[in-house]
Order: C-alpha cells, then structure tokens, then sequence
C-alpha cells in the first residue's frame, strides 16, 4: 500500500500508525532516507492493501475508522486529498485493510506460471522481499531467487530440483507466506516470535530449481522442439509423471562435482527421464545458477527439498561439521523424519555443497508414496515440515 509523506511524518509514526514494526517499513523503502523524508514522497506500507468505500447518510471519517477498526490517522494517510469534514454522499474512499490471510493457493498444481504469479503478488504486498533472477533454465525460463531478512546468518531453502517432486515448491510457499503474516501481523509460529529471526537471519530460497521439467510433468510437452525431444526422450509417452530430469533429460541433482565420476559410471549414458548426470559436470544452466549462488552467499546452511521417504540425508564423506549432527537431530525431533548420514549416493547439491563449504547441508525427503506425491498429502506434509523450516532459522 502506498501512502505519501506529510509535514512532520517519519518512517516511525508510519509503524505506530499501522502497528507494522519499523525494520520492515525501512526495508520496504530501500530507496529512502529514513532521517530525510520529502512532504509528498511515496512509501510504501507492507501488509496493508487499499480498499473502496463509497461514503453513506452520517458517515465520517471517525466512524468509518472506527467500523474497520482502523486508526483516523491511517484513513487520513490513505485519503490525502480528501477533505474528512465534508464528506459527501457516495463520495469514495480509500480504506487501508491489514492483510491477516495467505494471499496464494499453493493447493493445486503449481507449475513456474503459478509460481511467478504468486512471488509477483507477495512482493507487492510485502515490499521487504528481495526478488532477482539467478539465471535461466534451458528454456529460458527464470529461475527467481527471494531473500527475506537482514541477519548475518544465510540459510538457504530449495525446492523443485526434480521435476516429478514439485510439490516441495508449493510447501515452502505456504511457509513463506505465513512467515510473511506473521511478521506483518506480530504473530507467532509455534509459539516462536518471528520479528528476531528476521534480525538474526537472511533466509536465501530458491523455490523452483527446475521450472521447464515441473512444467512438463504437470502440464505436458510444449508443441517445440524441447517438448518433441523430451517426448523422444521419454520413449514417445506423453505420461510424464516419471519424469525427474531437466527438459534435456539430464538429473540436476546428479550434476555437481562430488564424485561425479562414480555416478557416471554407474546411471544412464544419455539423456534420461531421471538419473542421467550429464556428459561431464554442471553442463545445464539450472545447476551452474545454483553452484554460483552458494558461492556467492556462502550459506551458513543449507536445505534442499525433495520427495519422497520422510528422511534427511545429512552427511556426506566425513565432511560434514561437527554441528550437523545436532542440527539434524532438531530437524528430527520436529518432524519424525529419519536422519541418515551416509548413503551410497554421489554428485548431489547437497554433496557438492558439503565437500566444497564445509557447512551443513541437507537432503529432506518429504511425505511417503509415490512420485509425484498427490496433493491432497499437502497438509500432513507441510505441518511435519515446519518445524524443519523453524529450526533451520534457530539452530
């Protein structure tokens, strides 16, 4: 919601007037000098949106802020050229309205459309997102990042690195905006205050690594070049559901240079609807955007999100620090997933990650099945993950 500057504003009478606290306005106006604000300058308020009202016989601003329970001053804000002592009938308004509700449907099957839509909504409403492309996929479709938070901590999420598993992007959706609620809103999440993990932590997510192979699992081969030879790949079956692979058939979780070779050796030699690790490493633009992302933001951890088995793989080559353990062991105790050290299992984001950083990283397998979990496990899924995404930001 925008609003302008008056005499004698500041960004501070701005987070009582709308009980929003101030390090969210700040970050919502990354282009303003809090100490030098200009009468008239736009600002942006996060949480907030406007809504009309059409003035009735005996309204006045007075009773109009106190139907919507809102403050006089906040309706002023909104309505700056309206004069509040002669109100005319019919006369239309501008009513702030906090936001208290998710804004997105992450319950159905959410392709890159979907969520470009979604990311596009919850930046406008929550204007102290960072929002930037990393890169592009084969197809050229983005592949967004969004930060929330301003502490030294970096933890970063990711979802969607296997086509057919997409449901773990529309899982940490629904975590992101309900963190986003609850900071607007100066709620709880399991009774933990979420304005100091917005201080302590800047969370780093990634939610689509592989858009162009979700979109072919849930909707189909594109009438392309890429949609003919993925169906070329998938031995002429328009039944993707198998499909785990970028739209070039190779695995993009089997493509990072840690011990790359022994995967090689072992999985597809050509391109396939899963488990094809490349000619050589990091030949596809979904894992190079990755691989320099970790590089630049150096993660103090990192998760990336997968289906199915209700397990988390933690370790990789004794490499892992000390301070795993416990980390995994909280993510245990919050969701009733299965930790696992080691696994015999090579070239992933999470093994690379260890090996070159050594930080904590970590493979959660969410839900049980087969893939592509349906969506009506969302639910169950989503309240086991919580705490994971909750301890991810505390431990």
């Amino acid at each position: 919601m925008d609003i302008q500057v008056r005499r004698g504003d500041s960004l501070w009478s701005y987070a009582n007037t709308f009980n929003i606290p101030l390090p969210l306005i700040i970050d919502s106006n990354p282009s303003v000098n809090p100490s030098a604000l200009s009468i008239g300058q736009p600002i942006q308020i996060p949480g907030y949106w406007l809504s009309e009202y059409s003035v009735q016989p005996g309204d006045s601003f007075y009773a109009i802020a106190t139907r919507e329970r809102i403050s006089i001053d906040s309706l002023l804000l909104a309505n700056p050229d309206a004069n509040p002592i002669t109100l005319q009938i019919g006369q239309v308004v501008n009513v702030p309205q906090r936001v208290t509700t998710s804004i997105i449907n992450p319950r159905q099957n959410y392709d890159s459309i979907v969520l470009a839509n979604d990311l596009e909504e919850l930046a406008d409403l929550y204007p102290f997102i960072r929002r930037r492309s990393i890169g592009n996929s084969v197809m050229g479709k983005e592949l967004i990042e969004i930060q929330i938070g301003n502490g030294e901590k970096v933890v970063h999420w990711n979802g969607s690195f296997h086509a057919n598993e997409w449901i773990t992007t529309p899982i940490i959706m629904e975590f992101v905006n309900s963190y986003l609620l609850a900071l607007t809103n100066n709620e709880n999440i399991r009774g933990r205050t979420m304005l100091p993990f917005y201080d302590q932590v800047t969370l780093s997510i990634v939610p689509m690594v592989n858009p162009d192979g979700v979109d072919l699992v849930i909707n189909g081969p594109s009438e392309d070049t890429y949609g003919e030879e993925a169906l070329r790949i998938n031995n002429g079956s328009t039944d993707f559901s198998g499909w785990k692979a970028n739209i070039r058939g190779v695995d993009l979780n089997n493509q990072y240079p840690a011990n790359w070779a022994i995967e090689a050796e072992r999985k597809p030699d050509q391109p396939a609807p899963r488990d094809f690790p490349g000619y050589q490493p990091l030949t596809e633009p979904e894992s190079v955007a990755m691989a320099e992302l970790a590089g630049e933001l150096s993660f103090e951890k990192m998760l990336a999100f997968h289906t199915q088995g209700e397990v988390i793989y933690w370790g990789y080559e004794n490499l892992e620090p000390p301070r795993s353990r416990a980390i995994v062991n909280e993510f245990s105790r919050v969701s009733g997933y299965d930790p696992i050290r080691y696994v015999y299992s090579y070239a992933g984001y999470k093994d690379w990650f260890i090996q070159d950083f050594r930080e904590p990283g970590f493979t959660v397998e969410l839900g049980q099945g087969i893939n592509p979990l349906p969506i009506n496990q969302f639910d169950e899924i989503y309240q086991k993950t919580l705490g994971i995404f909750l301890a991810s930001m505390y431990m």
